[in-house]
Parts: C-alpha cells; structure tokens; sequence
C-alpha cells in the first residue's frame, strides 16, 4: 500500500479524531473533579489540529 502525503493526513486526521473523542469521554466519565477539564480542552484541541490536517489534504 503506497502511502502518498494525502493518505499520511488522512489517516492522522482519524487518529487525531479518535484519540480527542478518547479524551473527552476520559473527562467526562472519568474524572470528576478538575482533572476532567483539562481532558476536555485537550480533547478539543485534538479536533482542532485534527481540522488543520484536514484543510492541508490536497495543499501539501
């Protein structure tokens, strides 16, 4: 299977949403004190570098 500079941000852009959903269920079931913001927020940025990834298929 050839891996071309689309497919690596495609699937890092899967990874990335996986691993946020991870983190945010890890927040919000998990931890019931502070500990479960900071889940959240990181999980949220997981989606925000996963939507970067995204708009740079086809630009790189």
């Amino acid at each position: 299977m050839a891996m071309n500079k689309n497919t690596v941000l495609a699937w890092a852009t899967w990874i990335m949403i996986l691993m946020g959903l991870l983190l945010i269920a890890l927040g919000a079931f998990r931890y019931d004190d502070v500990a479960g913001y900071g889940f959240g927020a990181v999980g949220i940025g997981f989606f925000a570098v996963a939507w970067v990834f995204n708009a740079l298929k086809g630009r790189v």
